[in-house]
């Protein structure tokens, strides 16, 4: 799974829309530390110290509107 520029997410990941440059993105193969799915593109440099703590799109997603609704 690979993120990508479709409208999803806060503008500063949205490929220069507004202000903002394209965000420069890191390819690589990883897993999502909460459903496995395989992550092969993300808008950071991961930490590989901090590897069991990636999260695929759509997990990050469902985790970011869980903080919305506490």
């Amino acid at each position: 799974m690979a993120y990508d520029n479709d409208g999803g997410g806060s503008d500063y990941n949205r490929g220069g829309q507004g202000d903002f440059p394209p965000r420069k993105m890191y390819s690589g193969s990883w897993n999502c530390s909460k459903c496995g799915k395989e992550i092969t593109e993300l808008p950071f440099e991961p930490d590989p110290a901090r590897l069991d703590k990636l999260l695929c799109r759509d997990c990050h997603r469902d985790r970011k509107q869980s903080f919305r609704r506490n």
